[in-house]
């Protein structure tokens, strides 16, 4: 009960940090398992947060190992449906605990569950794909040796923005991979390289080849038309929205700069600002309150939130 307040709430929030979410084929937001999303992995962990809040069913990702380091850390990952898996990187030693996780994740499958993947193994903020590591055909094909009928979907995760809010994303998600066209090959080589193929294939058209430097490129993908009458009439809310929540945001963008001022930046913003703003907003209707009544202390509860969402839809569209 709790964890689906948690991803309600998250829903809500992403709405406000993301002007427009478009997805090609909606029909998978209402998917049920077996099924294995295997994405590129362009934005951390923000990519899975986006996708979680959008299906109707649980979605369980697979996350880097070493995050899953601290007792603490663990629990509360475990808990918002992560899984750990290693890569050499993280030490030799750990590869054999992703054997323990493919398990869990095949337990998902058998109860019908969702899990995605990232199959390019890490993450990196850009518009291209990269080379396909092999842990997805190993989790997919090991599944599919013990007789669960798994689909495996590619999907596409691109962004108009990587370092700032107001963004447009842009999912899109392919056709199920064929099985028998893996399964017919007796070889371990065979299957992996015949998998990843079909995976490549699909990933190359789902996700955008940009190059950072082409602005008008950017803007040719990611723009996203807007009716005149809309950006009137959100005119005031929008100032309204930066003046209000200018100290939140910024406070949380130089924190994140400091520490964070890496490929993970976007995703450690959203969730600073997700975690702070049920803080901020309390206090903001509390202040209200005071300086006027408390009915529009509550009634803040909605209107302000609001005027962030108006600011974040009439903000410029590509940095």
């Amino acid at each position: 009960m709790l964890f689906q307040l948690v991803k309600l709430y998250a829903r809500l929030c992403i709405k406000i940090y993301c002007r427009k979410i478009i997805i090609n084929n909606p029909g998978y937001l209402k998917a049920k398992g077996p099924l294995l999303f295997a994405a590129n992995h362009p934005n951390s962990f923000l990519d899975g947060v986006i996708l979680t809040t959008l299906l109707e069913e649980n979605l369980y990702s697979l996350a880097r190992g070493d995050a899953f380091k601290k007792p603490w850390h663990k629990k509360i990952l475990l808990w918002v449906h992560q899984l750990p898996v290693y890569r050499t990187s993280e030490g030799v030693e750990n590869l054999g605990h992703n054997y323990t996780t493919f398990k869990a994740c095949q337990d998902v499958f058998r109860n019908n569950g969702i899990v995605m993947i990232f199959s390019e193994g890490r993450c990196i903020n850009e518009w291209h794909l990269r080379p396909l590591k092999k842990g997805t055909a190993r989790l997919a094909i090991s599944t599919w040796l013990k007789g669960i009928d798994l689909t495996v979907v590619p999907v596409g995760f691109n962004y108009s923005s990587f370092r700032n809010f107001g963004k447009n994303v842009f999912i899109n998600f392919g056709e199920p991979l064929n099985q028998q066209l893996v399964l017919d090959h007796v070889s371990d080589g065979k299957q992996f390289f015949y998998f990843n193929e079909q995976l490549k294939n699909q990933l190359e058209v789902l996700v955008y080849e940009i190059d950072a430097a082409d602005k008008e490129k950017l803007k040719e993908t990611f723009y996203v038309n807007q009716p005149a009458l809309k950006k009137i009439l959100l005119a005031i809310p929008a100032l309204a929205g930066f003046i209000i929540h200018a100290p939140l945001y910024f406070s949380v963008k130089t924190i994140t700069k400091k520490y964070f001022d890496n490929d993970h930046f976007d995703s450690v913003v959203a969730s600073l600002l997700m975690l702070a703003y049920l803080i901020y907003l309390p206090l903001l209707c509390i202040i209200v309150s005071f300086m006027c009544r408390w009915e529009a202390g509550v009634a803040g509860l909605i209107v302000i939130p609001f005027t962030a969402w108006a600011c974040v839809q009439l903000k410029k569209q590509i940095d």
